[in-house]
């Protein structure tokens, strides 16, 4: 278990800076569009630190795929949970969604059908990916 730690945390400083730099273009393009924005610095820097650290995660929990005596459910139900915590964290911690029980219990039901659905997709093309693979072998 400890080499899946490790992994945990390798993926997530590998990929960990793309939060922030997204966070940035947001700020960006808020700034173009949006009459009078302004942020104080502590708002950008709980930006980027929230957002590095939605990152860290979202590419760490990728790990949960590669423990073998897990099964596909299992994993997918750990990816699912770790990176609802850290969005919901992230999104309460900047105010970008506001707590309440009706607006929380929205963004859950979106969050776990929006997770399922890309799921799906991604299963649907490996699967077309695995066919082509195959008949290819079979030539």
């Amino acid at each position: 278990m400890n080499g899946y730690v490790k992994e945990f945390l390798r993926r997530g400083m590998m990929f960990g800076g793309f939060g922030p730099v997204v966070m940035g273009i947001v700020y960006l393009i808020l700034q173009c569009t949006v009459e009078d924005f302004s942020l104080m610095g502590d708002e950008i820097f709980l930006g980027i630190l929230s957002t590095y650290l939605l990152a860290f995660v979202h590419a760490g929990s990728s790990v949960f795929h590669q423990i073998e005596h897990w099964s596909i459910a299992r994993s997918l139900l750990f990816q699912l949970i770790c990176l609802y915590l850290a969005y919901t964290s992230c999104y309460l911690i900047n105010s970008w969604l506001p707590f309440s029980p009706t607006v929380l219990a929205i963004f859950t039901g979106a969050f776990v059908m929006g997770y399922f659905m890309i799921v799906l997709i991604v299963a649907l093309c490996v699967k077309a990916t695995g066919k082509k693979l195959n008949q290819q072998l079979r030539r």
